[in-house]
């Protein structure tokens, strides 16, 4: 494989869930990638690299730095996918700067990774800063990534919050110890994110019929949205159902 992914600069899309690859394969092929972006560079060609997929390998922060070289290198990214690969804070920071390079990603999933740990958020801090590279951003899963440890609102929150990515449609935030602080400070901010049609919340820290959720929902409602705050409003939404409930767990 090693050959193909020097060698040959056509492909577009490298889907590779569920291989078994750790830490060390992961280096294996992202330096592969490295090498393909250094060859096309060299003979003043750009990268035709679009999309990467690479779930469930246990990657972790063993190869996060060989894939941030190599994401940088090609910078021609519309769609990267990383999920549950175990990758912790240090890996999460050193992936935020690699992507960075990317002005043209449009969908992100990092679902099931570590962006903070013990108090420190410097992975928070990191995608935060990139989030302004990404002006074509429409999706962003970031579900189950200890965004918050005790119920601090996230910065990259406040920054999404603020109008960060204007063509924002998506974006999963499930089971991340927000609380009904974040939950304001998301409905504050829905009218600068006027393009969100789908805002998952589900598995946080609400109370059951907490005001700032249900104001939420309303807001985002009346911008043709749709609010997913319970294991109901899931089954619903499966269900091609049209209301959103919006209490917590």
């Amino acid at each position: 494989m090693v050959p193909f992914l020097t060698h040959n600069r056509s492909f577009q899309v490298l889907k590779l869930n569920n291989n078994g690859l750790g830490p060390a394969g992961g280096v294996v092929l992202a330096n592969a990638l490295l090498e393909s972006a250094k060859l096309s560079k060299a003979e003043g060609k750009p990268s035709r690299l679009r999309t990467v997929i690479c779930g469930r390998n246990r990657l972790e922060n063993g190869s996060a730095s060989a894939w941030a070289d190599a994401f940088a290198a090609h910078g021609t990214l519309q769609e990267i996918r990383m999920p549950q690969n175990g990758i912790r804070m240090e890996g999460i920071t050193a992936l935020a700067q690699g992507l960075s390079r990317c002005p043209d990603l449009r969908h992100i999933d990092f679902q099931d990774n570590t962006f903070t740990a013990d108090g420190e958020v410097s992975g928070v801090e990191a995608w935060t800063e990139a989030l302004k590279s990404w002006p074509e951003l429409t999706t962003l899963n970031l579900s189950d990534c200890v965004l918050s440890g005790d119920g601090e609102v996230p910065q990259i929150v406040t920054a999404l919050a603020g109008g960060s990515n204007p063509k924002l449609h998506t974006l999963q935030l499930q089971n991340n110890n927000l609380e009904t602080e974040t939950f304001l400070a998301l409905s504050d901010g829905v009218a600068k994110m006027g393009s969100l049609r789908l805002l998952e919340l589900q598995w946080n820290d609400a109370e059951e019929d907490d005001v700032n959720l249900r104001t939420l929902a309303q807001h985002l409602k009346r911008q043709g949205g749709k609010l997913l705050a319970t294991d109901d409003d899931e089954e619903e939404e499966e269900g091609g159902g049209g209301g959103t409930r919006t209490c917590g767990r």
